[in-house]
């Protein structure tokens, strides 16, 4: 395989995008391109030690910025766009968390209001360690520490929405944005339905790690050094975000409340498995109520996201799904690796 077309892309302070749609691509790519990129933690780098509270170094709604969009060269709506992560890394040896009030799982918000007093503001700053791959964790009230491992991922991937419309880079929905799942991680596939020419693709809001549902609010939040490769499948529509690893295939929904989220990724796990694997969907909905693993990404944003998740070595083998993309896209990364 010939080399292919590597562009770098370190985004100035005015250069970075705050909603998917709406704004003009920062360069153009052909598809088989890699992309090595830098983007900023959610808090644009202004959380940077235990008395920056974000409701005084941050301004809402000007969280979670952007590095993009990047227009892939003959990419229309009713395609779809194939992003392989071949990396992901901290650029820094520190991440921020932090409490907001009236966000998050576990506290009153403006939609579920109560009598409550809102949770307090505290930051917290995680020590990380890239040599020995760990996140340290330091308690506020206490002497407690714990090294939990590392596990690099992206809050946010996405493309512009469909019907003109232009989201707040917070909100996770049928474009992707603001999934927070874990899934998204170095050696996986994103599969993002195009709804506007060139696709238009974002990404940020990088976490050195996550539980599930992001139960908080708030992850690990980084900057990272990130490279990807990016691939074109035409005449193949993705109606919610996918995800392809070397072990699993996932579909992401997005919603409020969370069980239109379930539904939505479980509907379309079932959906994608009646067509490539040539089940009838009565015998997919069985197969997959038997097999599904149904991991929570976030529980906090906007929308709610709820990932359906089921082994590949379950299915059987000799299925190229999604055309191959994961696989071709791999052999990109190493050719790029060289």
């Amino acid at each position: 395989m010939s080399d292919p077309q590597v562009l770098s892309f370190r985004p100035k302070a005015d250069q970075y995008v705050w909603t998917f749609g709406g704004a003009a691509p920062a360069a153009r790519v052909a598809p088989g391109a890699v992309l090595e990129l830098w983007t900023e933690d959610c808090f644009a780098g202004r959380v940077r030690g235990k008395d920056d509270l974000v409701s005084q170094v941050c301004e809402f709604p000007y969280l979670n910025p952007q590095t993009g969009p990047f227009y892939v060269e003959g990419a229309e709506p009713g395609d779809t766009l194939a992003v392989h992560l071949v990396s992901i890394e901290p650029s820094r040896d520190w991440a921020a968390s932090t409490t907001v009030p009236l966000f998050g799982a576990l506290t009153s918000t403006h939609l579920t209001a109560t009598l409550q007093d809102p949770l307090p503001e505290v930051v917290w700053i995680w020590e990380l360690d890239r040599s020995r791959r760990s996140c340290r964790f330091s308690a506020r009230d206490s002497g407690f520490t714990a090294e939990l491992p590392m596990s690099p991922m992206h809050g946010t991937i996405g493309v512009a929405p469909a019907n003109l419309e232009v989201r707040s880079a917070l909100v996770p929905d049928a474009f992707g944005g603001n999934m927070d799942t874990p899934e998204m991680r170095a050696g996986v596939t994103c599969y993002l339905g195009v709804n506007v020419p060139g696709g238009l693709l974002s990404i940020g809001d990088g976490h050195a790690r996550q539980g599930e549902g992001e139960t908080c609010g708030v992850a690990v939040e980084c900057a990272m050094n990130t490279v990807l490769a990016v691939d074109l499948l035409k005449g193949l529509a993705t109606p919610w975000p996918r995800i392809e690893s070397d072990t699993h295939i996932m579909s992401a929904g997005s919603a409020r409340p969370l069980e239109d989220a379930f539904r939505i990724a479980q509907a379309d796990l079932v959906r994608w498995v009646a067509q490539d694997w040539r089940l009838s969907e009565l015998d997919a909905y069985q197969f997959i109520t038997q097999a599904v693993e149904a991991p929570l990404a976030n529980v906090c944003d906007t929308n709610y996201t709820s990932v359906a998740k089921l082994r590949k070595d379950w299915l059987g083998g000799g299925v190229a799904t999604m055309r191959g993309a994961h696989e071709r896209l791999k052999e990109i990364a190493r050719a790029y690796r060289g």
